[in-house]
């Protein structure tokens, strides 16, 4: 069975939504944390951080969202996904730690390489860009997963799942024995499917943030259909 990981950005809707998400069929939900310079997100999730910004979803207050998401959705892994500076202001331990406490079950942060706080447990990001050592030392560490990243540039939707994932793949399985889930420029069922043909799971968010500005029953829906898709491989 192939894994679903749906992300979405921390606010006040979300843990209802995350649980829409779980019950369209989602494995892992993706809690985005957000930062005001992401420089891997394009401009749905950007967009999306500028309002949770606005509305007042800061470190404290997404950690409360995690909580609160937890409660709503207590079988599910939920994965934090944040930027360094946000735990250099908070504290690299603290947040650790407060991030458990809210039912976290790892944490993803985009643009801390791989050797860097190897005692920080997390999810690791490879890209195609990634040197052989950049990726093996990143499945090394990673945190019972590693996150492919398709394609070079920012998360948002594309027309077709990119051809760098190929070779991405081949040399990640060659590196180590861990589930290899890949996202940015997934949206449709067609993406998902045609992505988790080569890996072990798909990552969808800008798409799974524009279907939830309709609420959780769309969320639900769209979920679903991905969910689908991934079934009949």
């Amino acid at each position: 069975m192939k894994t679903l990981v749906i992300y979405l950005m921390a606010g006040r809707a979300t843990p209802e939504l995350a649980a829409a998400a779980a019950d369209g069929g989602a494995d892992i939900i993706e809690v985005g944390f957000p930062f005001s310079d992401p420089l891997a997100d394009g401009p749905v999730i950007r967009r999306a951080g500028e309002l949770a910004l606005a509305e007042g979803m800061r470190t404290a207050a997404c950690l409360e969202c995690l909580a609160r998401t937890r409660e709503l959705v207590p079988g599910k892994p939920l994965v934090p996904m944040t930027y360094a500076a946000l735990l250099e202001a908070y504290g690299w331990e603290r947040f650790a730690a407060d991030a458990e406490s809210a039912g976290a079950t790892s944490l993803i942060v985009a643009d801390l390489p791989a050797g860097e706080r190897p005692q920080l447990r997390r999810v690791q990001l490879v890209a195609p860009t990634s040197t052989d050592e950049r990726v093996r030392l990143a499945a090394e560490q990673t945190d019972g997963w590693l996150y492919l990243v398709t394609l070079t540039g920012t998360t948002g939707a594309r027309a077709d799942v990119s051809p760098a994932l190929d070779g991405l793949v081949r040399r990640a399985r060659a590196a180590a024995d861990v589930p290899l889930y890949a996202g940015f420029g997934i949206s449709t069922p067609e993406h998902a499917r045609a992505t988790a043909a080569l890996t072990d799971g798909v990552v969808v968010g800008s798409r799974a943030i524009e279907v939830a500005q309709d609420g959780p029953a769309a969320l639900r829906g769209y979920v679903a259909s991905l969910r689908t898709a991934l079934d009949t491989l």
